[in-house]
């Protein structure tokens, strides 16, 4: 079947909450449909801000988001960040990561970004293999803080 990637809708985020509710994501730890359309429509107040899904007939298969942001540094060139990439645990192997993340990098650089940025959890080795294998590189060190 095929896959036909698109902008997420309001109506696509309960499927979403599904994705990210699998154990190798949130492992059921997820927002309320109320709490995530509340979230999902802030996104249309951040400038370059979108949800894509990538879909199989009716059935959300996967997801990611999407960040272009401006710069006043690098000349004014924007970078991206990719977040929350995920795939159906049933269609893993499938190539519909393989797919977000060759849109993704595609609407990077119709943005002009200098680069496309993604972190990855230590723990998900599978991950960093997959990301490793579409071209990304080790870049920098990430830092997180409990605000």
């Amino acid at each position: 079947m095929d896959t036909l990637l698109r902008e997420a809708t309001p109506t696509d985020i309960d499927q979403v909450m599904g994705l990210y509710a699998q154990p190798a994501f949130d492992n059921g730890h997820v927002l309320s449909s109320t709490e995530a359309q509340a979230v999902f429509a802030r996104f249309a107040r951040y400038p370059n801000y979108r949800l894509f899904v990538a879909c199989r007939g009716e059935r959300v298969v996967g997801s990611y988001a999407l960040l272009v942001m401006d710069n006043l540094g690098h000349r004014g060139t924007p970078s991206a960040v990719v977040e929350d990439v995920v795939v159906a645990a049933d269609l893993q192997g499938q190539g519909i990561g393989r797919l977000m993340v060759a849109h993704a990098v595609a609407e990077a650089r119709t943005a002009g970004c200098y680069k496309l940025a993604l972190s990855s959890n230590l723990r998900r080795t599978d991950a960093h293999r997959f990301y490793e294998a579409l071209g990304f590189t080790r870049h920098g060190v990430s830092f997180v803080i409990q605000p």
